[in-house]
């Protein structure tokens, strides 16, 4: 045996073993209970060339300060490690969040660190780089009292795990490929859930047009087609390619055209082009999809958590809101997910998510879905394609996690809504991408005064109003996330619609005319209608 394949069956026998510490524990609510410090470690361990077309990734790390929200509990200690130091009056911010609690005793219960380093690798690259840092992280925490939280596990993930001698409450690195485009449809044909037809994974331009064209020969009736990085972040990694109308193709022709339609494909990210495409299916790999047609189409989606114990706990369901060149990139989400699929969702998610914990995953995942819309004249249905499983916190976890830490509430599966102590079903409207140029200049200090001028706080009293992340974001690029929680989903939207139109309002007098148009998200009015409809009947 090798040198170095003994040092990795070393490192995979330390990790189950700091592993196995998490699964003598009953569930992770036990883990939130307890005396334990929590280090997180919100690095977004993805592959840098995808997600560097995203503004302001590097600021993406603040997207797990709602996990601050967990200090209400007067016996939890966080350790929260960034890669540049967090705007004092932002930190500030969260802790006044935390209902019962005084902010000098939150204060001694929280340790920042940072790594002070604004490169592009992962924020836990930059930590094992620094083994000063590591020492010191290691002599806050509490060796039998600790474990870690991250965005994503990888490799660098296990490792820091294993340096600092505490369990990772996150799936093992090397269960990854369960969460790419192909591991996604090997496991939806294991539990047998609907999801698009597809190909296997290819690595090279010539293999994805011979699958493309075996694709298109099974069903010549397709307008187009989906190709997919096998390890795309937010949709950015999607392209659509579109298929001519050609009656008796020949399989000849059918190769010779899709050759000639791959420069043309219509790229999610901004600046891509084939060239670029063709290296990354060479490092990532990618797959082709038939693209799911249909006038009246969503895409909801389902989160779940694997308790140590293997159990299936189904957390929340979501209908995303997507933008992009062609609605394929995610920008924020509504809860619940409608009730005319919710329910369908949690069932699909249970099946996966116990496939998942007998292949040995632990904690949060989530499941994406196109549902359609069939009407036969009398009765409405919605069919549903699984598309892609996350092994990792994504865009919908702050924004529920925020509502769950600050009400103290409940999830119903039995009925798909949150419900806060007092019984009240919560909705919420969140995004990570309200942007607009007119924001650039605003400091953390300067919205929020503009949210307590303007009384857009979030209120403990009622339970409504917004919390907001992302706001390293915005001096910079303009660029904010807000969570707007209400008791209906119209007064969610109507907070949200609020605070557009002060942030327009208060950043008006400083734009010079004729600038851009806004970048925020913006609805349709059919989708305003759909949310109404979907109001009255909750």
């Amino acid at each position: 045996m090798s040198a170095s394949s003994s040092s990795s069956e070393e490192i995979i026998k330390q990790f189950q073993s700091l592993q196995n510490q998490l699964r003598q524990q009953v569930s992770v609510d036990k883990l939130s209970l307890d005396d334990y410090d929590v280090l997180v470690i919100p690095s977004v361990t993805l592959d840098q060339q995808q997600l560097q077309k995203i503004p302001g990734v590097h600021l993406y790390e603040e997207r797990l300060l709602f996990s601050l929200i967990r200090l209400r509990n007067p016996r939890i200690r966080l350790i929260y490690v960034t890669s540049q130091p967090i705007h004092p009056r932002v930190i500030d911010y969260y802790l006044h969040l935390i209902p019962g609690i005084q902010l000098p005793h939150a204060r001694d219960r929280l340790l920042l660190f940072s790594t002070y380093d604004s490169s592009s690798q992962s924020l836990t690259e930059k930590i094992l780089k620094r083994p000063r840092l590591v020492e010191r992280i290691a002599n806050v925490l509490r060796p039998k009292q600790s474990y870690m939280v991250c965005y994503n596990s990888t490799s660098f993930e296990r490792e820091l795990s294993i340096l600092l001698g505490i369990p990772l409450l996150a799936a093992d690195p090397d269960l990854l490929h369960w969460g790419t485009k192909s591991g996604s449809r090997q496991i939806f044909a294991e539990c047998n859930i609907p999801h698009p037809d597809g190909s296997s994974l290819v690595f090279t331009g010539e293999d994805l047009v011979e699958v493309a064209t075996d694709l298109w020969e099974r069903q010549p009736q397709l307008k187009r087609l989906v190709v997919k990085l096998n390890e795309g972040f937010s949709g950015e990694g999607n392209a659509l390619l579109d298929l001519p109308k050609i009656e008796e193709l020949t399989r000849q022709k059918r190769l010779k055209t899709i050759r000639n339609c791959l420069p043309k494909l219509r790229f999610q990210a901004p600046d891509e082009t084939w060239e670029k495409f063709q290296k990354r299916i060479a490092d990532l790999g990618a797959i082709v999809e038939a693209f799911i047609e249909g006038e009246i189409k969503r895409s909801p989606s389902v989160q779940c958590l694997i308790h140590p114990n293997n159990t299936v706990e189904i957390l929340s369901t979501h209908d995303q809101i997507l933008g992009g060149p062609d609605g394929q990139i995610f920008e924020g989400c509504r809860f619940p997910a409608d009730q005319a699929y919710r329910l369908r969702l949690q069932e699909m998610g249970k099946k996966v998510g116990e496939n998942l914990a007998q292949k040995g995953a632990l904690e949060r995942f989530g499941l994406d879905f196109i549902t359609v819309r069939r009407d036969d004249g009398e009765n409405e249905t919605w069919d549903i394609y699984a598309i892609e499983i996350n092994l990792r916190r994504g865009g919908t976890t702050h924004p529920f996690m925020t509502l769950k830490l600050l009400t103290n509430g409940h999830y119903d599966c039995s009925t798909g809504l949150f419900y806060s102590q007092q019984g009240k079903p919560k909705f919420y409207r969140a995004s990570d991408n309200l942007q607009s140029q007119r924001y650039q200049g605003l400091l953390p200090d300067d919205l929020i005064d503009i949210v307590a001028d303007h009384h857009l706080h979030f209120d403990s009293s009622t339970e409504t109003g917004t919390v907001f992340h992302l706001m390293g974001c915005l001096s910079e690029f303009g660029k904010l996330g807000l969570t707007c929680i209400g008791n209906t989903p119209q007064q969610a939207q109507e907070i949200y619609n609020q605070v557009v139109e002060v942030l327009d309002q208060e950043t008006e007098a400083v734009n010079p005319e004729n600038q851009q148009p806004l970048l925020r998200i913006t609805q349709s009015a059919a989708e305003v209608k759909e949310w109404e409809c979907f109001s009255q009947n909750k």
